[in-house]
């Protein structure tokens, strides 16, 4: 069966042809060494990439070039990284770490690739010309009100009868939670 309990980072990568990449996976458990794997969505395709075991050798699968695909250890111990260089189109997919243990496959949570020729540019934003007038104010007191004061009595007379409410509510609970305690108290002393 497969387990997904080991995390990849980033989830995704858009990249240029010709740059490199790097995919981390963070190991939490026992092993002998971490397995790369590409899943090909164009050729439905799962492919073996690389195996490195814990003393840092590597064995590749078929086609796989040495020279563009290698792993390396995290300064974190138990976390390994797939650096690629010289990125291809084709190198495009989502790519899983994984480990071999106790006769299970744990699998990473993936990480999808994609290489392009040429990055897509960003929409243009069109600035707006900024106005010289006079800002409006957004609150605007009227004089009656500034005369009253800040909260006039159809404000705060219903947040104080509300509040009042709210306290007078408390004192039943305040009360079984002092009987309660005086309760515990004396059970704790008579031991």
């Amino acid at each position: 069966g497969f387990y997904t309990t080991l995390t990849q980072t980033p989830e995704h990568i858009l990249t240029q042809t010709d740059n490199k990449t790097e995919i981390l996976c963070e190991l939490k458990k026992e092993h002998a060494g971490v397995y790369w794997y590409r899943w090909s969505q164009e050729r439905q395709h799962f492919e073996f990439l690389v195996f490195s075991n814990t003393l840092g050798k590597a064995t590749y699968g078929t086609n796989v070039s040495q020279d563009r695909f290698s792993v390396h250890e995290a300064r974190s111990q138990g976390s390994y990284s797939l650096h690629i260089n010289r990125l291809r189109p084709s190198d495009s997919g989502t790519y899983y770490c994984s480990v071999f243990q106790s006769y299970q496959l744990f699998l990473g949570t993936g990480t999808q690739l994609t290489v392009v020729d040429v990055l897509p540019q960003p929409p243009k934003t069109t600035q707006t010309p900024v106005s010289k007038k006079k800002p409006v104010p957004w609150i605007t007191k009227s004089k009656a009100a500034s005369k009253r004061g800040p909260c006039s009595p159809l404000v705060w007379i219903p947040l104080a009868a509300g509040v009042l409410l709210l306290l007078l509510g408390l004192v039943p609970t305040a009360h079984r939670f002092y009987r309660l305690r005086r309760r515990l108290w004396l059970r704790i002393h008579r031991q």
